[in-house]
């Protein structure tokens, strides 16, 4: 599901609390917990396939394009996502995890999202790497912040912008402006993604019990209960301020 990311993530997602447990060791010192190296393993797999599946869609996007100047923006995007990808690829086979297998749990998952949420257009295209995909990356920034120093580091990295956030807002605004008719369609739509984003997050963290424990405070700084309702509450609280962006009503 991730694809690119925008400035309006939640405000506490990246204020780093005071490091304290796993949040403040490396991945030498953290990764003698099991559990712990699992949640690990299945955060870098599910994020490395989101980058490959977000390098795909953008070359594919590319398609749809209304000029050659915008295709080689989407182009340009396309290669920073694969160089994401290769990344956390390489840092899972560093951990001795075969990155292919950390991958496979989330295929069925990530495809299912897409497939339902196929663009029909170019300005679909866009709503949905800059409002839906950013959903995803809101949520991995929320996890990062109670990780290990090495593997916090490389997730925040993977997550910068790619240049698709200030161009997918220039593209959506100028073509309400054009027509203002198209923002009623294109806020339908983003809600509609913003339902689906957030029941693939919750379905792929129920499926997977290193990463629900992680989250629910049975592994490293997690959330308890409480928190984690926080945190899709301020995940809501940057959509909103997207759809602000972009021109559209939440």
């Amino acid at each position: 599901m991730r694809c690119m990311t925008s400035p309006d993530t939640p405000e506490n997602a990246t204020d780093a609390p005071a490091r304290t447990g796993i949040a403040a060791m490396d991945w030498a010192e953290a990764a003698a917990d099991p559990q712990y190296r699992a949640a690990v393993v299945d955060l870098l797999g599910a994020l490395a396939y989101g980058e490959l599946a977000a390098f795909e869609r953008l070359a594919e996007d590319a398609k749809l394009a209304p000029t050659l100047a915008d295709k080689a923006e989407l182009a340009k995007m396309a290669s920073a996502e694969f160089h994401h990808f290769e990344r956390l690829r390489d840092r899972l086979t560093e951990i001795g995890v075969e990155p292919t297998e950390a991958m496979d749990p989330f295929v069925a998952a990530l495809d299912g999202f897409h497939k339902q949420t196929a663009p029909s257009d170019w300005l679909e295209g866009l709503v949905k790497a800059y409002v839906g995909d950013s959903i995803a990356s809101d949520f991995y920034r929320e996890v990062a912040v109670r990780l290990d120093s090495d593997t916090r580091e490389l997730v925040l990295a993977v997550l910068a912008d790619t240049g698709h956030a200030d161009f997918a807002v220039e593209k959506v605004r100028a073509a309400i402006e054009a027509d203002p008719r198209v923002g009623g369609r294109l806020a339908l739509w983003a809600r509609r993604l913003m339902g689906e984003a957030l029941s693939q997050s919750q379905r792929v963290v129920a499926e997977r019990d290193a990463l629900s424990t992680m989250l629910v405070g049975g592994v490293a700084d997690g959330f308890d209960l409480a928190e984690v309702g926080k945190m899709f509450s301020r995940i809501t609280e940057a959509h909103t301020k997207r759809m602000a962006a972009l021109g559209l009503a939440a």
